[in-house]
């Protein structure tokens, strides 16, 4: 069993950058949603047939989800590409991270022997970015539907000294969004795969198996939750400030 580490090993660098193994299995997700997205668009039809019947159901059903949240069918359109495009990315890379190829495939750095693909969201660095990029979407949605400065107003209230405190706990809450954001998928995920990695030695062939579609079942409830928190946060932060 190879040395189990918090942190994302290095496999080689590219102009200077480290590429990780977490890192390199978050390309393949990419590559494989942009790749997926192509193919999908060329065969869009009037008649779809079978795969595209798929994935409007998903549509529709994303969609009536996100009506429960907004309240408009416009907005749930309007939100709905940042919103899916987090669910699908965390899905596939966390699914992605279950492969038997992942973590079973060795290659020697730096004179250790590495795992050469690696679950994305068990490297902290993925899933602060990832909480970032969604923090950052929520407030430049914020601005576009309120302006900038009504929205600065929600951290940044001089009217009385309640106001100006209740803003920098807002602002102060930002911060926190990104640290729950990133931690609660960090932990699930690295868990995960520690646990079936410990398994896997231990008790080998057909008893890591339960634990394998436990973790596959994770994997969906984790990038869900990420979604949603990140569709409530930007139905309250688009609101009017009373409704906030």
């Amino acid at each position: 069993m190879h040395e189990i580490s918090i942190r994302a090993e290095e496999i080689f660098r590219l102009w200077g950058w480290p590429v990780t193994n977490a890192l390199l299995t978050s390309f393949l997700a990419m590559a494989a949603l942009v790749a997926c997205g192509i193919a999908i668009r060329s065969r869009l039809a009037l008649m779809p047939g079978k795969l595209q019947n798929v994935f409007e159901l998903f549509l529709d059903g994303a969609l009536g989800i996100m009506d429960s949240v907004l309240g408009e069918r416009a907005l749930s359109q309007k939100y709905f590409p940042i919103v899916a495009t987090i669910f699908l990315f965390i899905l596939l890379s966390n699914w992605l991270g279950l492969f038997p190829v992942v973590g079973s495939v060795l290659v020697e750095t730096h004179g250790h022997l590495v795992p050469l693909f690696r679950a994305p969201a068990s490297d902290l660095n993925f899933t602060i970015a990832l909480a970032v990029i969604a923090i950052l979407g929520v407030n430049f949605f914020a601005f576009a539907a309120l302006g900038v400065r009504k929205h600065l107003s929600k951290f940044f209230n001089f009217k009385n000294p309640i106001f100006s405190f209740a803003g920098i706990l807002e602002l102060i809450s930002e911060f926190v969004k990104i640290i729950s954001f990133s931690f609660r998928l960090f932990g699930n995920i690295f868990a995960g795969e520690v646990l079936l990695v410990i398994i896997a030695f231990l008790v080998p062939y057909f008893i890591p198996l339960p634990f394998l579609f436990l973790e596959v079942f994770v994997g969906f409830i984790q990038a869900f939750i990420f979604a949603m928190l990140t569709l409530v946060f930007i139905a309250m932060a688009v609101s009017e400030e009373p409704a906030h």
